[in-house]
């Protein structure tokens, strides 16, 4: 079992960012049920390699994430496993809200006017965190959903399923990589909430287990495999550069 050595909760409408270790893994828990997790990886020794949602989804052959997935740069490596997951379903094809979804579904407000009552939308709150790195909106990814599920129709129209998770739900991130992780815990883009749903989020850091070669995750699918294999290719080669030659 995992001992947590440091643990916070994140607001809702808040935003962080951080850098995991490789070897460390990160949970996540909603702690009322309905909320949502937007969030982004980058290479902290490069910050142009960033999360591929794309590659990620085609590569596992899937169109949701949950446990025995794989969170893949776009340099082909993988940034995290997901090892745990009580929902089943969470989503990486919605994006961000932005200021005007807010104020369109629940009136406009800024910290200026309405200090801690205000509405923090998925855009800035990334763009703020991003600003810390250097980082800007060209630097910005598709986002993974952590919490949200979506469904679709017979039209093919797209939908948040807002009954797909509970208070206690968790996730349990492994991080293969050193990573930059930004985060915020604004609204999902589809919300159709009532009220703007400022729902707080529990985030655990801790050490991991080390990966087997029975892993799970690992072993997934082939193209997996070939992922952490790129991982280890990746980390031998800045060995070799920090420490001179191999024998």
């Amino acid at each position: 079992m995992t001992d947590y050595t440091y643990s916070t909760d994140i607001p809702g409408g808040g935003h962080w960012s951080f850098r995991m270790r490789r070897g460390t893994q990160l949970r996540l828990t909603d702690l009322l049920g309905g909320a949502n997790v937007g969030m982004l990886f980058y290479n902290p020794e490069n910050l142009l390699e960033r999360y591929n949602a794309p590659d990620t989804l085609k590569c596992q052959h899937t169109f949701k994430l949950t446990r025995g997935n794989c969170l893949y740069s776009d340099m082909g490596r993988v940034f995290a496993s997901i090892i745990a997951d009580d929902c089943g379903w969470h989503e990486t094809v919605c994006g961000n809200s932005h200021a005007a979804h807010i104020a369109a579904a629940w009136g406009g407000r800024d910290y200026q006017n309405d200090r801690n009552d205000w509405q923090q939308n998925g855009n800035d709150a990334f763009l703020v965190e991003l600003e810390k790195y250097g980082l800007n909106a060209q630097d910005l990814a598709a986002n993974i959903n952590w919490f949200s599920k979506v469904v679709t129709d017979a039209q093919g129209n797209i939908s948040l399923d807002t009954s797909a998770t509970a208070a206690g739900a968790q996730v349990v991130l492994r991080f293969e990589m050193d990573t930059l992780v930004v985060l915020h815990t604004c609204p999902h883009p589809l919300s159709r909430a009532a009220s703007y749903p400022a729902l707080p989020v529990r985030l655990e850091l801790g050490l991991a287990a080390p990966v087997s070669e029975d892993d799970y995750c690992r072993n997934w699918c082939e193209e997996n495999q070939r992922g952490f294999q790129n991982n280890a290719l990746y980390y031998l080669g800045a060995q070799a550069t920090a420490g001179g030659n191999l024998p």
